[in-house]
């Protein structure tokens, strides 16, 4: 029988056995290669590499004598203690595949079709063939039809597919949080006691990481990810839908599920999460906005960003620079020093990056991407940097979200304009501008929102290719309206690349 070499975000018994949830039929012997290596090529956030290792460590743990655990420095040197044939599922990079392809021109290798997500490449193939655009909201629909998902024959339940227009409520008036239970967090034990030991050897020994070092706060065994799932389901689902853009410092978990970690690890699969949801909707515990909200999330974006990061091709993300975007990450930025930082918005986003590796998608979107896209900050080393920083990020994940979503630099092959904004939006959607320095309504001056200001400094720096764009030539127009326009173009030069 082949031996299942399995990486480290197929820990779910579904890349065990059969495709199901469930799928983990005891038999297979099973490989899990820890690479010291892979910490070595970036730097890591240390939250993350604590995930990453515990998940491992943790499933190795419950296979017991049916798992090889080996920790060595490359996968190669893994794979050479262990003889025989293998099988494997198709890994999720690009990098990772081609090491399976070249390890199977030496050895008996058995590689699998990818796991994990609602639908195949084959059905995205199917989907996009003789398309010229790709859009997410078309993909969506196509998979709900496919799978029946809050449908009524071939009709959305309650005739509408998405309910955006009654998710974008902004936070209640003057609170501080919303109010919810806290999350159920999980209890660390010896396993992650073995890896912060490990780490601290490792950096003792050179390897370098970034972040605070605090507890263990996103699941990394099977049954903590089935914990969050209900735990999310009986109390944040609800509120998710009408709050799941807006944003609290005081509450940064808001009504968000703390999924995205174990279902990236493959401990939970996206069609379980999906039919919870479903099923509490039905028995009307939920209403069908905060239901159908997560059904896209996961079902619509998370399987179009995987699928995209194949469509697109191995170079996508380094040959995508349609601004001309090449400003380096300035020092503040890269290395999380939100404590230079007066703007409160980025302030807060840099510190809970710092401090946990999370914030939620419109402080990823609408706040640090929003600020590199201004900038002009070059969409590899923004790329390399969510992907190094975010405890649930990946090649996959981070591709296309922000080469195409939030800098815009494919040109228009994902997201059908760029997702620059002012400070008005900040204002409206967060309590962000809440004692900061500066104003959102200011353009110019002493108090000047940098957000705003960057806004415009943007739209100008474009203003020739946006005025043909039919999605960007109103704010085009609104730039030629503004009367301190070359005061706001010298304060924005004089800026640079210094923490606002």
């Amino acid at each position: 029988m082949r031996q299942r070499w399995i990486f480290g975000d197929q820990l779910g018994p579904h890349f065990l056995g059969d495709e199901r949830p469930d799928g983990d039929d005891g038999a297979e012997r099973v490989l899990l290669i820890e690479s010291q290596a892979v910490f070595r090529r970036r730097r890591y956030h240390r939250a993350k590499a604590h995930l990453i290792l515990s998940a491992m460590r943790h499933r190795a743990a419950e296979l017991g004598d049916r798992c090889d655990y080996v920790s060595v420095e490359t996968f190669r040197e893994g794979l050479a203690r262990i003889p025989g044939p293998l099988s494997v599922v198709a890994p999720t990079s690009w990098a990772a595949r081609d090491l399976v392809a070249d390890i199977s021109r030496q050895r008996d290798v058995a590689v699998l079709p990818a796991r994990g997500f609602v639908t195949s490449q084959e059905d995205f193939a199917t989907w996009a063939d003789g398309r010229r655009t790709l859009r997410q909201e078309d993909f969506y629909r196509a998979v709900r039809r496919s799978t029946g998902v809050l449908m009524e024959g071939d009709e959305p339940v309650d005739g509408r597919w998405n309910f955006d227009a009654d998710n974008r409520l902004p936070p209640p008036k003057g609170a501080l949080t919303l109010g919810l239970p806290e999350p159920v967090w999980p209890v660390e034990d010896d396993i992650d006691a073995g890896v912060r030991a490990d780490l601290d050897r490792w950096e003792r020994e050179g390897v370098e990481f970034i972040g605070d070092a605090g507890p263990r706060l996103f699941a990394v065994t099977r049954a903590e990810a089935l914990a969050v799932l209900e735990d999310f389901v009986t109390h944040r689902l609800p509120t998710f839908g009408p709050y799941e853009d807006a944003a609290l410092v005081g509450d940064w978990p808001m009504s968000h599920s703390l999924l995205s970690v174990p279902m990236n690890l493959g401990l939970l699969h996206p069609r379980e999460a999906i039919d919870r949801v479903v099923e509490a909707w039905d028995r009307g515990d939920v209403p069908l906005a905060s239901a159908e909200g997560f059904v896209r999330q996961v079902m619509g974006w998370r399987d179009f960003v995987w699928h995209l990061y194949w469509h697109f091709g191995p170079d996508y993300v380094t040959d995508s620079n349609t601004l001309q975007a090449h400003v380096p990450l300035p020092d503040w930025f890269r290395d999380l020093r939100a404590d230079d930082v007066r703007a409160r918005c980025l302030a807060t986003a840099l510190a809970e990056v710092r401090e946990r590796g999370w914030n939620h998608h419109i402080i990823r979107l609408m706040v640090l991407g929003n600020w590199s896209l201004q900038r002009g900050y070059d969409p590899r080393e923004v790329t390399e940097w969510f992907t190094a920083n975010y405890v649930d990020a990946y090649p996959w994940v981070m591709a296309a979200n922000v080469v195409g979503m939030a800098l815009h630099a494919d040109g228009g092959r994902m997201a059908t304009k760029p997702y620059a904004a002012g400070g008005a939006y900040i204002h409206r959607m967060t309590d962000f501008c809440r004692d900061c320095a500066y104003r959102p309504d200011h353009r110019v001056g002493e108090r000047a929102c940098p957000i705003t200001a960057g806004y415009w400094a943007f739209i100008h720096r474009h203003e020739a290719a946006f005025a043909r764009h039919p999605r960007m030539a109103q704010p085009v127009r609104g730039l030629t309206r503004l009367s301190d326009r070359e005061q706001l173009l010298v304060q924005e030069e004089a800026r640079g690349s210094s923490a606002p």
